[in-house]
């Protein structure tokens, strides 16, 4: 039984017999019909949905269904939300993928079915506002030496955005934990997990300025041996690292709404979009799993399509 085939608008249909006969995708219209018995426009739209997955998945190097992978499943998602299909059509998409690995299942023809964790768009994570470079730049600044802590401020705000580090992280970081000559930080992340991030010169400079000028003044023996102390001389609390930076970014007139996390993003943002290697940034970020990680380059694919929505004169 042949369907008619219906390529997407800007991409290419499958073209060659023996990519077809790989794919089943003869078989699937045939499965869908007389074992599921799709309506003649539902058959249209899966038939047409599968091909566009079996064309992204061959330009990845699949060559067969037992070729495609999760990652390659989940890419294909993001792909779909890139080339501008509306969350309707992308949960028709995913749709379509699930019936499908069901049908070759069943069939003996995979193994195992790939699409089993494929997240829908109304579970997509949405992140905070990412700040920008001049953005970061001018919160940096904002500590300036007429303020009693402007050392330990400078020294937080450093850190956080040049380690990438949760709240929980900036505030039970010990003094012992910066490890100037190897220009590293030791974090002990979820489930005290251990991970070494690399920090910058300005980084290393203002905790140094911080440990050497303002540190021994504020420590009255209730430090604990943990780096960030409160003027009462105590580590820091989780509300009184939000209330330092919130103050900084009042003074920074920052518009946005801006969290410690928002710095973490910030950080893992502004790393992809200088070249980073996904996996570098997995290992500095103390994910797990790098589909985490990878979120991060959907949001930079995101904020790009919203600048030239908003700029540009023909967006």
């Amino acid at each position: 039984m042949t369907l008619p085939m219906s390529p997407p608008t800007g991409e290419r249909a499958v073209a060659d017999e023996g990519a077809v006969l790989r794919f089943q995708l003869d078989r699937f219209g045939d499965f869908l019909t007389l074992e599921q018995g799709t309506s003649p426009l539902t058959l249209e739209a899966y038939r047409r949905d599968v091909e566009r997955l079996v064309d992204y998945a061959r330009a990845k190097g699949a060559a067969a269904p037992g070729d495609v992978t999760s990652r390659i499943l989940r890419e294909f998602v993001y792909h779909l939300k890139d080339v501008g299909l509306a969350p309707a059509s992308i949960r028709r998409n995913i749709s379509a993928v699930r019936t499908y690995f069901k049908f070759l299942l069943s069939d003996g023809v995979v193994a195992r079915d790939p699409s089993e964790r494929l997240e829908t768009p109304k579970r997509w994570r949405t992140l905070p506002d990412v700040l920008t470079i001049a953005e970061i730049e001018a919160l940096l600044a904002s500590p300036t030496l007429e303020q009693p802590l402007a050392f330990r401020d400078r020294a937080m705000l450093e850190l956080a955005y040049g380690a990438g580090l949760r709240v929980s992280e900036w505030i039970t970081l010990g003094v012992k934990d910066v490890l100037f000559e190897e220009k590293l930080v030791r974090v002990f992340g979820k489930g005290s997990k251990e991970r070494l991030v690399p920090i910058g010169r300005s980084a290393i400079g203002a905790v140094a300025t911080y440990m050497r000028e303002l540190r021994p003044r504020l420590e009255k023996g209730a430090g604990k041996g943990i780096l960030f102390l409160n003027a009462r001389g105590e580590p820091l609390s989780r509300m009184g690292a939000w209330k330092i930076l919130a103050r900084h970014v009042e003074t920074a007139k920052i518009t946005k709404h801006v969290s410690p996390h928002t710095l973490r993003h910030s950080f893992a943002t502004h790393l992809l979009e200088h070249g980073a290697d996904l996996r570098a940034v997995q290992e500095m970020l103390g994910h797990v799993d790098i589909s985490t990680t990878q979120i991060y380059t959907h949001v930079d694919r995101e904020y790009l399509r919203k600048v030239h929505k908003q700029f540009h004169p023909r967006g």
